[in-house]
This record gives C-alpha cells, sequence and structure tokens, in this order.
C-alpha cells in the first residue's frame, strides 16, 4: 500500500497522477504477486495559507487518472474535518494557539 496525501494546486492534477502511476507501474511490473493499492487521503485544511484541501471532483478525477493507468487507488473517507483534528492536526492548531497539550506542557510554543 502507498498513501498519498493530496493537496490543492500542489499535487492534485492528473498529471501528477500520472507521474505516480508511472512511479508505480514498475512495483506493480516486476514484483511477481504484488498488487499495489495508492491510498489517496484529501490534506485537511488547517487553516494555514500554503496548502489546502483538494475539491472532492479533483480527488476523484485523480483516482480516475491512476484506474486510468491500471493503478487501483481508494480514496480515504476523512475525518475529523470539522475540528481540523486528522493526522494530528488538531494538536498542530492548539500549538501554534499557545495551548499546551494534555501530559506535554513542554510542548507549548512561545
Amino acid at each position: 500500500m502507498m498513501e498519498v496525501a493530496l493537496m490543492a494546486g500542489v499535487n492534485d492534477q492528473e498529471e501528477h497522477a500520472d507521474h505516480l502511476a508511472n512511479f508505480c507501474r514498475p512495483l506493480v511490473d516486476q514484483v511477481p504477486g504484488s498488487k499495489l493499492v495508492v491510498n489517496l487521503i484529501p490534506f485537511n485544511d488547517i487553516g494555514q495559507d500554503l496548502y489546502k484541501k483538494p475539491s472532492m471532483e479533483a480527488v476523484k478525477a485523480f483516482q480516475r487518472r491512476l484506474w486510468f493507468n491500471g493503478i487501483y487507488a481508494h480514496i480515504r473517507t476523512t475525518r475529523g474535518d470539522d475540528e481540523s483534528a486528522a493526522c494530528g492536526q488538531l494538536a498542530t492548531k492548539k500549538r501554534r494557539k499557545g495551548a499546551t497539550l494534555t501530559g506535554a506542557s513542554s510542548l507549548s510554543t512561545p
């Protein structure tokens, strides 16, 4: 399994899917019995300006492009979007606000 976090305007376009398929092709073709699954993870927007969540249309187009290239891809169901809680992002957001994490007061930011 390979996991890819998709970010709007960074790596969520069909050309990026083609590059990923080209990267994956040797794994599928040269490893007997291998079954590669690409798990597509839409980035959770945590309120910063650099990276944004891609549209579901872009994620589905990315998935279709991988399928077209013979690579199976699954879109992971997002969790915690309303709280920026997925993949440790809630902790990141709290640290930015200067809050301390439960049991880890030394991780607070000045």
